[in-house]
């Protein structure tokens, strides 16, 4: 009777920290955008043509190398304001964005784009008509291949913030600012995810809404 419940003890220690986790989440009102093993509220993009390959694996979502963008796009309701996103990307081969994240702000939409222009460009896509290489918000970072990077964006009526790992990347105010997407990630409104010519893996995908 000893090993017999001894044996169930493992067993029973990941039911309780998985209830932990999921209570821990609750709590802090983030809300589950992807299972880790179907393309449930996702479809994939459609870019014209020259995607890679979607799906979904390991709780992984992967988003195969094409000879052009390779996205999703939510297909299930999104807040049009006051709210966070926050996920995990990796870049596992090519050389430029692994993560072009479309938004709404205000009343229309707008990208973080993480590993733009050869690899290394950060920035929004865009405001008063400049992509993310040529305005307020364009720096340099340089990542290495096959690394997780914790990204997150806040959007509220004042402003539009943004963090990979634990460093403000983006901090701008909406104000008269005029937002918009880039003609190839129009597909991907309102809420998606793209790559440019690169492979890429996402995972803990969550939504938090903010007060209004």
């Amino acid at each position: 009777m000893k090993g017999k419940y001894a044996s169930r003890i493992p067993y029973l220690l990941v039911l309780f920290l998985l209830g932990g986790i999921l209570e821990t989440r609750a709590q802090s009102g983030w809300e589950p955008m992807f299972d880790g093993k179907s393309l449930a509220g996702w479809k994939k993009t459609s870019f014209g043509g020259g995607e890679g390959s979607v799906e979904a694996r390991d709780g992984q979502l992967l988003l195969g190398l094409g000879s052009y963008m390779t996205g999703v796009t939510w297909t299930r309701d999104f807040p049009k304001g006051n709210f966070e996103v926050q996920l995990e990307a990796m870049r596992v081969e090519g050389s430029d964005f692994f993560c072009g994240l479309t938004f709404p702000v205000k009343d229309s939409y707008c990208s973080l784009i993480v590993g733009g222009w050869g690899g290394t460009i950060v920035g929004l896509s865009s405001i008063n008509g400049m992509d993310a290489s040529e305005n307020e918000t364009t720096r340099t970072m340089l990542f290495k291949d096959k690394t997780w990077y914790r990204i997150r964006v806040q959007v509220t009526a004042e402003s539009v913030k943004a963090w990979i790992d634990d460093q403000n990347v983006v901090e701008v105010e909406t104000g008269d600012r005029r937002f918009s997407t880039r003609l190839e990630v129009d597909n991907c409104q309102p809420f998606g995810l793209a790559t440019w010519r690169t492979g890429a893996a996402i995972r803990r995908i969550l939504l938090r809404r903010l007060p209004q």
